[in-house]
């Protein structure tokens, strides 16, 4: 049974500062924004994700280029909008991995 709960993994706390206070240093928090720009960057050059966001660009030039005549165009531009919306937000949040 698949739980996510691994029994051999172990917890680390963070290493404490030598002032006893548990503050980040400008240094590092530098190189975690940086970090994070790789990550993200390399999740943004990843195939699935760049697919996904082509396939949605197109969908919605496709509904513009034959333009919006009924509901369903509109429910078809609203969909393509929130697929490209779910793309760009998979992309600016943390990854839980």
């Amino acid at each position: 049974m698949l739980t996510g709960y691994d029994e051999g993994a172990t917890v680390r706390a963070p290493a404490a500062s030598p002032s006893g206070a548990n503050t980040m240093s400008g240094t590092n928090s530098r190189e975690i924004a940086s970090g994070a720009g790789k990550s993200r960057l390399a999740r943004a050059l990843r195939i699935e994700w760049l697919g996904q966001t082509v396939a949605s660009l197109c969908w919605i030039a496709s509904v513009l280029t034959y333009g919006i005549s009924s509901n369903g165009d509109w429910l078809q531009l609203a969909a393509a909008s929130a697929w490209l919306l779910a793309n760009i937000a998979a992309i600016t949040t943390a990854e839980a991995d």
